[in-house]
Protein backbone atom coordinates (compact mmCIF):
# COMPACT_ATOMS: atom_id res chain seq x y z
CA UNK A 1 0.00 0.00 0.00
CA UNK A 2 1.16 3.54 -1.08
CA UNK A 3 2.20 5.65 1.58
CA UNK A 4 0.26 8.40 2.20
CA UNK A 5 0.98 12.47 3.65
CA UNK A 6 -0.91 11.23 6.98
CA UNK A 7 1.88 8.55 7.49
CA UNK A 8 4.89 10.80 6.59
CA UNK A 9 3.23 13.83 9.09
CA UNK A 10 2.87 11.15 11.42
CA UNK A 11 6.13 9.57 11.11
CA UNK A 12 7.94 12.78 11.01
CA UNK A 13 5.72 14.33 13.91
CA UNK A 14 4.42 17.41 12.18
CA UNK A 15 1.23 18.43 10.76
CA UNK A 16 -0.51 17.01 7.44
CA UNK A 17 -0.48 20.67 6.29
CA UNK A 18 3.53 20.91 6.71
CA UNK A 19 4.19 18.08 5.07
CA UNK A 20 1.85 19.66 2.05
CA UNK A 21 3.90 22.82 2.00
CA UNK A 22 7.19 21.23 2.61
CA UNK A 23 6.92 18.87 -0.33
CA UNK A 24 5.21 21.17 -3.09
CA UNK A 25 8.30 23.83 -3.05
CA UNK A 26 7.58 26.14 0.37
CA UNK A 27 10.25 24.10 2.55
CA UNK A 28 11.75 28.05 3.54
CA UNK A 29 8.66 28.58 5.74
CA UNK A 30 9.81 25.93 7.90
CA UNK A 31 12.91 25.13 10.30
CA UNK A 32 15.43 23.70 8.30
CA UNK A 33 15.18 20.93 10.63
CA UNK A 34 11.50 20.50 10.21
CA UNK A 35 11.91 20.37 6.41
CA UNK A 36 14.81 17.86 7.22
CA UNK A 37 12.57 15.34 8.93
CA UNK A 38 9.69 16.04 6.30
CA UNK A 39 11.77 14.88 3.68
CA UNK A 40 13.48 12.46 5.52
CA UNK A 41 10.12 10.68 6.40
CA UNK A 42 8.62 10.72 2.64
CA UNK A 43 11.94 9.07 1.55
CA UNK A 44 12.12 6.58 4.47
CA UNK A 45 8.36 5.49 3.37
CA UNK A 46 8.76 6.12 -0.38
CA UNK A 47 5.89 8.54 -0.48
CA UNK A 48 5.39 10.48 -3.25
CA UNK A 49 2.90 13.48 -4.02
CA UNK A 50 -0.06 13.31 -5.88
CA UNK A 51 -0.12 13.81 -9.17
CA UNK A 52 -3.99 14.98 -9.19
CA UNK A 53 -2.80 16.98 -6.15
CA UNK A 54 -0.45 18.93 -7.83
CA UNK A 55 -2.39 19.84 -10.83
CA UNK A 56 -4.91 20.98 -8.92
CA UNK A 57 -3.08 22.74 -6.80
CA UNK A 58 -0.95 24.46 -9.67
CA UNK A 59 -3.88 24.53 -12.55
CA UNK A 60 -1.86 22.35 -14.28
CA UNK A 61 -0.12 18.82 -14.87
CA UNK A 62 3.66 17.80 -14.84
CA UNK A 63 2.32 16.76 -18.53
CA UNK A 64 4.43 18.10 -21.62
CA UNK A 65 2.53 17.21 -24.42
CA UNK A 66 4.43 17.02 -27.85
CA UNK A 67 2.07 17.42 -30.63
CA UNK A 68 3.63 15.28 -34.12
CA UNK A 69 2.40 16.13 -36.97
CA UNK A 70 0.55 13.14 -39.09
CA UNK A 71 3.74 12.87 -41.33
CA UNK A 72 6.83 10.40 -41.91
CA UNK A 73 8.74 9.72 -38.27
CA UNK A 74 12.02 8.64 -38.47
CA UNK A 75 14.72 7.53 -36.27
CA UNK A 76 16.09 10.87 -36.03
CA UNK A 77 12.73 12.31 -34.30
CA UNK A 78 12.72 8.89 -31.87
CA UNK A 79 16.17 10.05 -31.24
CA UNK A 80 15.32 13.42 -30.59
CA UNK A 81 12.46 13.03 -28.51
CA UNK A 82 14.35 10.08 -26.14
CA UNK A 83 16.82 12.65 -25.25
CA UNK A 84 13.90 15.19 -24.77
CA UNK A 85 12.32 12.75 -22.22
CA UNK A 86 14.57 12.08 -20.45
CA UNK A 87 16.38 15.55 -19.74
CA UNK A 88 12.20 16.94 -18.99
CA UNK A 89 11.88 14.09 -16.24
CA UNK A 90 15.25 15.19 -14.33
CA UNK A 91 13.04 18.33 -14.30
CA UNK A 92 9.68 16.16 -12.68
CA UNK A 93 8.43 16.86 -16.47
CA UNK A 94 6.64 13.91 -18.38
CA UNK A 95 7.02 14.18 -21.77
CA UNK A 96 3.59 12.54 -23.96
CA UNK A 97 3.78 11.96 -27.49
CA UNK A 98 0.44 12.84 -29.38
CA UNK A 99 -0.40 13.07 -32.63
CA UNK A 100 -1.87 16.44 -33.55
CA UNK A 101 -5.36 16.39 -34.94
CA UNK A 102 -7.27 17.99 -37.81
CA UNK A 103 -9.58 19.60 -35.86
CA UNK A 104 -9.26 22.36 -33.06
CA UNK A 105 -11.79 20.81 -31.07
CA UNK A 106 -9.28 17.92 -30.40
CA UNK A 107 -6.14 19.67 -29.20
CA UNK A 108 -9.31 21.96 -26.65
CA UNK A 109 -10.47 18.73 -25.31
CA UNK A 110 -7.17 16.93 -24.94
CA UNK A 111 -5.75 20.28 -23.15
CA UNK A 112 -9.35 20.02 -21.05
CA UNK A 113 -8.42 16.51 -19.96
CA UNK A 114 -5.21 16.62 -19.30
CA UNK A 115 -4.13 19.98 -18.06
CA UNK A 116 -0.71 20.17 -19.53
CA UNK A 117 2.13 22.19 -18.46
CA UNK A 118 2.91 23.25 -21.97
CA UNK A 119 2.28 21.94 -25.49
CA UNK A 120 5.45 21.67 -28.14
CA UNK A 121 4.89 21.02 -32.03
CA UNK A 122 7.23 20.73 -34.26
CA UNK A 123 5.74 22.70 -36.89
CA UNK A 124 4.01 26.58 -36.08
CA UNK A 125 0.94 26.18 -34.79
CA UNK A 126 -1.89 27.63 -36.91
CA UNK A 127 -4.57 30.27 -36.12
CA UNK A 128 -7.10 28.02 -34.88
CA UNK A 129 -4.86 26.16 -32.40
CA UNK A 130 -3.20 29.18 -31.05
CA UNK A 131 -6.51 30.70 -30.04
CA UNK A 132 -7.27 27.75 -28.38
CA UNK A 133 -4.19 27.66 -26.36
CA UNK A 134 -4.37 31.29 -25.27
CA UNK A 135 -8.34 30.23 -24.02
CA UNK A 136 -6.81 27.63 -22.07
CA UNK A 137 -3.51 29.33 -21.07
CA UNK A 138 -1.58 26.73 -21.53
CA UNK A 139 2.04 27.65 -22.50
CA UNK A 140 3.01 27.35 -26.23
CA UNK A 141 6.27 26.54 -28.20
CA UNK A 142 6.66 25.87 -31.53
CA UNK A 143 9.44 26.54 -33.68
CA UNK A 144 8.78 30.48 -34.67
CA UNK A 145 8.52 31.13 -30.72
CA UNK A 146 12.07 29.83 -30.18
CA UNK A 147 14.13 30.58 -33.10
CA UNK A 148 13.40 33.16 -36.26
CA UNK A 149 15.67 30.51 -37.91
CA UNK A 150 12.92 28.07 -40.55
CA UNK A 151 15.80 25.02 -40.31
CA UNK A 152 14.09 23.58 -43.13
CA UNK A 153 14.34 26.15 -45.14
CA UNK A 154 17.56 26.01 -44.45
CA UNK A 155 17.96 22.59 -45.71
CA UNK A 156 16.89 23.19 -49.13
CA UNK A 157 18.98 26.07 -49.10
CA UNK A 158 21.70 24.05 -47.87
CA UNK A 159 21.38 21.20 -50.63
CA UNK A 160 21.00 23.96 -53.62
CA UNK A 161 23.85 25.70 -52.62
CA UNK A 162 26.14 22.32 -52.40
CA UNK A 163 24.65 21.22 -55.82
CA UNK A 164 25.40 25.03 -57.32
CA UNK A 165 28.60 25.17 -56.03
CA UNK A 166 29.56 21.98 -57.98
CA UNK A 167 28.94 23.53 -61.00
CA UNK A 168 24.60 22.35 -61.72
CA UNK A 169 22.78 24.41 -63.21
CA UNK A 170 19.47 22.45 -63.19
CA UNK A 171 17.80 21.84 -60.04
CA UNK A 172 15.11 20.08 -58.96
CA UNK A 173 13.76 19.12 -56.09
CA UNK A 174 12.03 15.53 -55.06
CA UNK A 175 9.30 15.60 -52.45
CA UNK A 176 8.28 12.39 -50.87
CA UNK A 177 4.89 10.79 -51.76
CA UNK A 178 3.37 9.53 -48.68
CA UNK A 179 -0.41 9.46 -47.34
CA UNK A 180 0.91 11.44 -44.74
CA UNK A 181 1.58 15.00 -44.71
CA UNK A 182 4.45 17.08 -45.55
CA UNK A 183 4.61 20.07 -42.97
CA UNK A 184 8.80 20.48 -43.68
CA UNK A 185 9.15 19.35 -47.96
CA UNK A 186 7.52 22.72 -49.14
CA UNK A 187 9.98 24.96 -46.80
CA UNK A 188 12.92 22.79 -48.43
CA UNK A 189 11.47 23.41 -51.96
CA UNK A 190 11.45 26.91 -51.12
CA UNK A 191 15.05 27.12 -50.09
CA UNK A 192 16.18 25.42 -52.82
CA UNK A 193 13.94 28.05 -55.01
CA UNK A 194 15.96 30.69 -53.10
CA UNK A 195 19.36 29.28 -54.40
CA UNK A 196 17.87 28.85 -58.04
CA UNK A 197 17.25 32.70 -58.24
CA UNK A 198 20.16 34.32 -56.37
CA UNK A 199 22.41 32.17 -59.04
CA UNK A 200 20.51 33.12 -61.71
CA UNK A 201 19.49 29.34 -62.44
CA UNK A 202 16.57 28.08 -64.26
CA UNK A 203 12.97 27.57 -62.43
CA UNK A 204 13.07 24.57 -60.49
CA UNK A 205 11.67 21.49 -61.94
CA UNK A 206 9.66 19.43 -58.95
CA UNK A 207 8.66 15.66 -58.57
CA UNK A 208 7.03 13.38 -56.26
CA UNK A 209 8.89 10.04 -55.28
CA UNK A 210 6.99 6.98 -53.14
CA UNK A 211 9.85 4.90 -51.98
CA UNK A 212 9.13 2.01 -54.93
CA UNK A 213 11.13 1.55 -57.63
CA UNK A 214 8.56 2.11 -60.89
CA UNK A 215 7.61 4.95 -59.01
CA UNK A 216 11.06 6.61 -58.66
CA UNK A 217 11.88 5.13 -62.24
CA UNK A 218 8.55 7.16 -63.65
CA UNK A 219 9.59 10.42 -61.77
CA UNK A 220 13.29 10.16 -62.73
CA UNK A 221 11.60 9.85 -66.64
CA UNK A 222 9.75 13.31 -66.08
CA UNK A 223 13.03 15.20 -65.33
CA UNK A 224 14.98 16.72 -68.56
CA UNK A 225 18.09 14.32 -67.92
CA UNK A 226 20.96 14.32 -68.31
CA UNK A 227 22.52 17.29 -65.96
CA UNK A 228 19.93 17.45 -63.44
CA UNK A 229 20.54 18.03 -59.93
CA UNK A 230 18.25 16.39 -57.65
CA UNK A 231 17.35 18.21 -53.80
CA UNK A 232 15.74 15.27 -52.02
CA UNK A 233 13.52 15.39 -48.93
CA UNK A 234 15.43 13.05 -47.43
CA UNK A 235 17.69 9.66 -48.08
CA UNK A 236 15.05 7.49 -48.33
CA UNK A 237 14.11 9.64 -51.60
CA UNK A 238 17.57 9.75 -52.70
CA UNK A 239 18.12 6.29 -52.53
CA UNK A 240 14.86 5.59 -54.57
CA UNK A 241 16.22 8.09 -57.54
CA UNK A 242 19.64 6.24 -57.37
CA UNK A 243 18.24 3.11 -58.07
CA UNK A 244 16.15 4.34 -60.71
CA UNK A 245 19.27 6.46 -62.13
CA UNK A 246 20.96 2.77 -62.15
CA UNK A 247 18.24 0.81 -64.16
CA UNK A 248 18.00 3.70 -66.96
CA UNK A 249 22.03 3.18 -67.17
CA UNK A 250 22.50 7.40 -66.05
CA UNK A 251 25.62 7.90 -64.58
CA UNK A 252 25.78 9.37 -61.12
CA UNK A 253 26.31 12.91 -60.57
CA UNK A 254 27.16 13.58 -64.50
CA UNK A 255 23.86 12.79 -65.77
CA UNK A 256 22.01 12.70 -62.46
CA UNK A 257 23.07 14.73 -59.36
CA UNK A 258 21.31 13.87 -55.97
CA UNK A 259 21.88 14.73 -52.60
CA UNK A 260 19.77 13.78 -49.77
CA UNK A 261 18.52 14.73 -45.99
CA UNK A 262 19.22 13.19 -42.22
CA UNK A 263 22.29 10.78 -43.04
CA UNK A 264 20.40 7.84 -42.63
CA UNK A 265 22.12 4.67 -41.89
CA UNK A 266 21.11 3.15 -45.29
CA UNK A 267 21.89 5.75 -46.82
CA UNK A 268 25.59 5.29 -45.62
CA UNK A 269 26.08 1.96 -47.50
CA UNK A 270 24.90 3.87 -50.92
CA UNK A 271 27.06 3.20 -53.62
CA UNK A 272 27.90 5.97 -55.34
CA UNK A 273 28.49 6.95 -51.51
CA UNK A 274 25.35 9.36 -50.82
CA UNK A 275 26.06 13.36 -50.15
CA UNK A 276 23.45 13.94 -47.62
CA UNK A 277 22.99 16.80 -45.02
CA UNK A 278 23.34 15.58 -41.01
CA UNK A 279 20.87 16.94 -38.54
CA UNK A 280 22.78 17.17 -35.30
CA UNK A 281 19.57 15.70 -32.87
CA UNK A 282 21.53 15.69 -29.76
CA UNK A 283 21.90 19.75 -29.89
CA UNK A 284 18.58 19.96 -31.17
CA UNK A 285 16.72 18.35 -28.46
CA UNK A 286 19.09 20.23 -26.02
CA UNK A 287 17.67 23.41 -27.43
CA UNK A 288 14.41 22.53 -27.32
CA UNK A 289 14.48 21.20 -23.77
CA UNK A 290 16.07 24.37 -22.90
CA UNK A 291 13.53 26.48 -24.65
CA UNK A 292 11.03 24.23 -23.14
CA UNK A 293 12.35 24.95 -19.33
CA UNK A 294 13.51 28.09 -19.76
CA UNK A 295 9.64 29.08 -20.31
CA UNK A 296 8.48 26.71 -17.49
CA UNK A 297 10.52 28.90 -15.68
CA UNK A 298 12.39 25.64 -14.32
CA UNK A 299 15.77 26.80 -16.97
CA UNK A 300 18.30 29.10 -17.30
CA UNK A 301 18.34 32.08 -20.24
CA UNK A 302 19.44 30.84 -23.68
CA UNK A 303 21.89 32.52 -26.16
CA UNK A 304 20.27 34.86 -28.34
CA UNK A 305 22.01 33.05 -31.81
CA UNK A 306 20.63 29.69 -32.98
CA UNK A 307 23.09 26.75 -32.84
CA UNK A 308 24.13 25.38 -36.11
CA UNK A 309 22.28 21.87 -36.42
CA UNK A 310 22.97 20.97 -40.10
CA UNK A 311 26.38 19.54 -41.09
CA UNK A 312 27.03 18.69 -45.11
CA UNK A 313 28.09 15.41 -45.16
CA UNK A 314 29.72 15.11 -48.85
CA UNK A 315 29.37 11.51 -50.68
CA UNK A 316 29.74 11.07 -54.43
CA UNK A 317 26.64 12.00 -55.54
CA UNK A 318 26.87 15.75 -56.64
Amino acid sequence: MNATSSDVAKHAGVSRATVSQVLNGYAERFAPETAAKVFASATALGYEPSAAGRALRRGSSDFVVALLPHTTFGGNLQDLFEQMTVTLADHGYTLVLRMSGSAASTLDRMIAGMKPAAVFSLTPFTATEKAVLNRRNVLAVDPPSVSAVDYNRAIGRMQGLALADAGHRRLAFAHLRDERQDPFGFAREEGLRDVAHERELEEIEVIDVMIDLDSALAALDSLTTPGIAVACYNDDVAMALLAAARVRGLDVPRDVAVIGMDRSDLSRIAVPRLTTIEYDIASAASAGVASLLQALGAGTPQPASAPAFLTLVRGDTV
